[in-house]
């Protein structure tokens, strides 16, 4: 046998073209792939936006969908939609900055106890805490109405959600803990020197915290309000709940109701009007970006400080009261309903007779049920676990490398934050439906599945890219030194030493793919069904205490999987 061994100067060209051959080819692959998850359902959108039929039926092209949304019906739906997401996001800035002081800045007893409680709802699917409101302040038999005529003897409405208010306080729930996870670490990072500055040439505490405190905060608290602005708009369960009952439609329910509420849907108008939106949400982050471009503010400065705080006396007690008040009304309140309506054979009618555990029984013995909980699970896992892979490796060539398409790569993985659920699973609609039958993704999970992970990748991204951008080059440098390959380097080097922030993007996908809603219903077929779906019609069903039932199972895995984070994911955290 003779063995032929190459010459050192004839191998390494050889491997050097072979490397970037494989490099080439997995960068083109990871580039079609974020167009797949990005580009793709937008060109769809415009597509069916001019398209006279419904997706797979062949039609011609015209302007007719654009011509069916500039009607007054559609102005009135948009001025909605701007209206109730700007009022919504003005009173859940101001609370959540209130709540964000008292935490960071105050003595109020137990502030860590506190501030797990007020960012709790953020957590919570919000379809769950909308059924809660929809048997809580129901006009008629809602149950505060009713204690509330226990109460007085009489016959009036305290609360009613069918309403503009309704629709507002609901979104309010989980825009405040959303804004309050922004501001409360900026409270605690402000040099407290700069507010004593303030004070000692003459200024008074409020003055102090209008002029030096919230002005310093001004790109948290902006970029806070328009990311909570943004998520109005895209906003689906409250409207659909509190809303359209009472006439009051917005983007989102528009374009659902024009596809799943008529005879003949209408998917050229539902397009058209995504594809509105899709332009809308492009103008807001366009006008973030302009707003916050080249504003720097130094609010931490080299020198060692602690957070000034702010000794209350006997207000205290009046701050922790209000902290509390919140989380038992976002939080304590909807799930106490949740737990009534599901031991009674109706909500509304709560006598002892009436108790019964048929509910519990009905949805037990539901093999539709135990179908969509398996669904859940499944793509959870596997959406969380696919999404942070694939943020690890764009967040690596984006912040590791030196090649010049990466911006390209960073912003085909951000597309999804400006996409609607609602607008990317009607992108995604027409998308799967016109694909050969030889790729049959329409009506299987990967619909589903693929969905989750474009909605999730610009979160995988930005949480991976700030974990890499906190680990020295040189590192890496010595393992490939030292003969590791590049996919030994980011899976012993790079993903071990940022796996807790893999660990907390992973976390928050998975919580993210539980309460998604707008496009899982659209994008589903029988079988496929999410917990989410199936709460949705039996809602509609007319069966709201099963629905109880399922809503507390959802939330024992919110609380399970939160309670993990907190004890051990943040935990790990704090001892790196």
């Amino acid at each position: 046998m003779v063995t032929i061994v190459a010459p050192l100067g004839e191998r390494k060209p050889l491997l050097s073209g072979l490397w970037r051959y494989s490099r080439g080819a997995g960068i083109s692959a990871l580039i079609a792939l974020l167009c797949f998850l990005s580009l793709y359902p937008m060109i769809m959108l415009l597509y069916g936006s001019l398209h006279s039929t419904p997706p797979g039926i062949p039609g011609v092209f015209n302007l007719d969908g654009y011509l069916a949304i500039a009607t007054t019906e559609n102005l009135i739906v948009l001025a909605n939609t701007v209206g109730i997401s700007l009022v919504k996001t003005g009173l859940a800035l101001v609370l959540a900055v209130l709540l964000a002081w008292i935490v960071a800045r105050t003595d109020t007893p137990g502030r860590g106890i506190l501030e797990v409680l007020i960012t709790l709802p953020f957590f919570i699917p919000p379809i769950l805490t909308a059924t809660a409101w929809a048997m809580l302040g129901n006009a008629q038999v809602g149950t505060i109405n009713l204690a509330w005529r226990w109460l007085t003897g009489g016959d009036g409405t305290l609360v009613d959600v069918y309403s503009y208010g309704g629709v507002i306080w609901h979104m309010m729930q989980y825009s405040t803990p959303f804004i309050f996870l922004f501001v409360v670490d900026a409270f605690r990072a402000m040099d407290p020197s700069l507010e004593e500055s303030s004070r000692m040439s003459g200024a008074t505490r409020w003055q102090t915290f209008w002029r030096i405190t919230l002005a310093l905060m001004l790109p948290v608290t902006t970029s806070a309000f328009l990311l909570s602005f943004i998520r109005g708009v895209e906003s689906f369960e409250s409207a659909v709940f509190f809303g359209t009952p009472v006439g009051i439609e917005v983007i989102t329910t528009t374009i659902y109701h024009s596809i799943t509420q008529r005879a003949q849907p209408d998917y050229q108008s539902a397009t058209a009007l995504s594809f509105a939106a899709l332009a809308l949400m492009f103008l807001l982050v366009l006008l973030q970006n302009r707003l916050l471009r080249g504003r720097s503010f130094t609010t931490v400065t080299g020198k060692g400080y602690s957070p000034n705080i702010t000794r209350l006396g006997r207000l205290r007690w009046v701050t922790f009261a209000l902290c509390i008040a919140f989380f038992m009304v976002s939080v304590a309140l909807p799930i106490g309903q949740l737990l009534l309506s599901s031991f009674f054979k109706f909500f509304g009618f709560y006598q002892a007779d009436m108790l019964t555990l048929d509910h519990y029984r009905n949805v037990w013995e539901n093999s539709g049920f135990w179908r969509a909980f398996r669904n859940t699970l499944l793509l959870g896992f596997a959406g969380a676990t696919a999404t942070m892979a694939l943020g690890g490796i764009v967040a690596y060539v984006t912040t590791r490398t030196r090649w010049r398409g990466r911006r390209l790569i960073d912003v085909l993985a951000w597309l999804p934050w400006m996409m609607p659920g609602m607008v990317l699973g009607i992108g995604f609609l027409w998308g799967f439906a016109i694909l050969p039958h030889a790729i049959p993704i329409y009506g299987t999970l990967w619909a589903l599945l693929l969905a989750y992970i474009a909605l999730g990748t610009p979160v995988a991204v930005r949480v991976t890219s700030a974990a890499y951008q906190q680990i020295a080059t040189d590192i890496e440098e010595c393992s490939r030194v030292h003969g590791a390959g590049w996919w030994q380097t980011l899976g012993r080097i790079l993903i071990a030493l940022a796996w807790p922030a893999f660990a907390v993007g992973w976390v928050l996908i998975f919580f993210g793919i539980m309460r998604e809603l707008s496009a899982s219903i659209l994008l589903y077929a029988p079988g496929t069904e999410v917990l989410s779906v199936v709460m949705l019609k039996l809602w509609v069903g007319g069966k709201p205490e099963e629905v109880s039932v399922i809503g507390l199972v959802m939330l024992i895995l919110v609380l399970v999987f939160r309670w993990v984070q907190l004890r051990f994911i943040k935990k790990r955290i704090s001892t790196l």
